[in-house]
């Protein structure tokens, strides 16, 4: 069941998947309205999941499930992950590449592969205090405290040391 992000417990559990390239604002609508019609019908062993939304910066889309009304199972990641692969084929990019690394620069997210952003790591270009997006994030309220944060308070910190 689709609800409101502001309406959504800080416990909720996130999902944060990072889009290959920019997305028009056609496709941003068209991904909106189809990213609600999934959440309405999401469900975990035939209970509906409160969950949410949020596009951000027209590259994250970001899943959320309050996991008091209902718990997520594996059937229902699944679901999830099935639906972010059919969004996959129909705007021909990729939500799920783990070798893609963002950081911001001038208010924007770039994205790039992981062997770039360590050589711009590694000439200064990026640094510790470079803002960088940690997907890893597991909650609403990381979601909002610990996604967009400093290099060097982040799970890229280990990229500092190689």
């Amino acid at each position: 069941m689709f609800t409101q992000v502001q309406n959504m417990s800080p416990n909720s559990r996130v999902w944060v998947y990072q889009a290959s390239r920019e997305l028009s604002p056609e496709e941003c609508a068209r991904i909106e309205k189809q990213t609600e019609n999934f959440l309405e019908t999401w469900t975990a062993h035939r209970k509906n999941l409160q969950a949410s939304y949020k596009l951000e910066y027209n590259r994250f889309l970001i899943l959320m499930i309050d996991e008091k009304a209902a718990m997520a199972s594996g059937c229902s990641i699944d679901k999830s992950t099935d639906f972010m692969s059919a969004l996959e084929k129909e705007y021909q990019l990729t939500w799920m590449d783990r070798m893609l690394y963002a950081y911001k620069l001038e208010g924007k997210p770039v994205i790039i592969h992981r062997n770039t952003f360590e050589e711009k790591l590694g000439s200064g270009e990026i640094h510790a205090d470079t803002i960088v997006y940690n997907n890893l994030v597991q909650s609403k309220m990381e979601l909002e405290t610990k996604w967009e944060v400093p290099l060097k308070n982040s799970w890229h910190k280990a990229l500092l040391e190689l």
